[in-house]
């Protein structure tokens, strides 16, 4: 990846250095081992290597799918289309050895097609429940919001707890498990706006924007193009995903990064331009995502950094305006600016 820290030798003294005078000292029992920091960063390389060479110029967007991942919450991808959603879903579904399911949203797509059904069985004389594509590691939500709403809420249980409740029974999806949403901000004839529980269910919401022109010009020089027969040749294996989340949640917050993050959730329960601020799951949600950014880029502790780099991803799509916009692009833009303003005014630990 090449962006990759090496602070293992002197991690404790650079911790110290950054956050000298706070109230809480970091004991050396709370360093990550540098066997498990070891792996997440060969993991890592070998993600963004297989995504990076078919996704071209799209670093960003890359790694902040990357982060979700290890974070274990999900994504909404959201932009025009022809820009690379889709492949980027197919990507990271072929750079890792699971199962990978695609669901195409439409008007008439009924939660059990979904979710699954119970279906009579003639012969065993009880019912037998039928998984539905949602029992995957990897599920693509093509076009989220051309569904129902009664299909949309099909999706809340499954993606803020990894399990499905059919007829009193619940069955779990497995582990790892990412919903990749995609869905166009311009086109909403025939669509049905995702609403804010379902929008909070997304740890990130990301957009891929027009490729450079030097890209572009890559992409149309190149042999391949889209994503049939797609193979890479080392992928990551699901094991290999659930360690790197089991590591995440124990990279180290000092209190100062915690009480960073907590001031700058309290600014958007105070900024008079939302309708409402985050919630708690909300800032849950900055906090993994901080520390999934800080070993992501190699080390065991999370800095200010991190935080603010994650922050719009993480907190725009959970923020309304009181006077909302018809233009959805132009909306996100104004939220997004919003929370950049924020950012620069909550002071960062010294």
């Amino acid at each position: 990846m090449g962006k990759f820290l090496h602070v293992r030798a002197d991690a404790l003294g650079r911790l110290k250095t950054s956050f000298s005078g706070t109230k809480m000292e970091r004991t050396m029992s709370e360093f990550l081992p540098t066997e498990a920091m070891n792996a997440s960063r060969e993991v890592f390389s070998r993600l963004k290597s297989s995504i990076g060479s078919r996704i071209r110029g799209k670093d960003e967007a890359i790694d902040n799918v990357l982060i979700c991942l290890a974070a274990g919450g999900h994504a909404l991808i959201e932009d025009l289309p022809g820009v690379g959603k889709t492949t980027l879903a197919y990507c990271l579904a072929k750079a890792m050895r699971s199962d990978f399911k695609r669901i195409q949203f439409t008007s008439d797509l009924l939660p059990s097609d979904v979710t699954g059904v119970s279906i009579y069985d003639e012969q065993e004389k009880t019912f037998v429940f039928k998984k539905g594509p949602i029992f995957s590691n990897i599920v693509l939500a093509d076009e989220i919001n051309r569904a129902t709403p009664k299909t949309q809420s099909s999706l809340l249980e499954v993606m803020d707890h990894g399990r499905v409740t059919i007829d009193g029974e619940t069955h779990s999806v497995g582990d790892p498990f990412i919903v990749l949403a995609t869905q166009n901000p311009v086109d909403y004839e025939g669509t049905f706006p995702l609403p804010e529980s379902q929008m909070d269910r997304f740890l990130m919401r990301l957009h891929m924007g027009y490729p450079s022109v030097e890209n572009e010009l890559e992409i149309l020089s190149s042999e391949h193009s889209g994503y049939d027969n797609l193979e890479f040749a080392d992928p990551v294996g699901p094991e290999e995903i659930v360690a790197i989340r089991d590591t995440v949640s124990k990279v180290y917050l000092e209190q100062s990064i915690l009480e960073y993050i907590m001031n700058i959730i309290t600014a958007t329960r105070t900024e008079s331009e939302f309708k409402a601020g985050i919630s708690v799951r909300g800032s849950l949600s900055l906090k993994v995502a901080s520390q999934a950014r800080a070993l992501y880029f190699g080390r065991d502790f999370v800095i200010p950094e991190d935080v603010g780099m994650v922050s719009t991803a993480v907190l725009s799509h959970r923020l309304n305006l009181r006077r909302p916009s018809s233009d959805a692009i132009e909306e996100r833009r104004l939220v997004e600016g919003i929370v950049s303003r924020i950012l620069a005014v909550v002071p960062q630990p010294k």
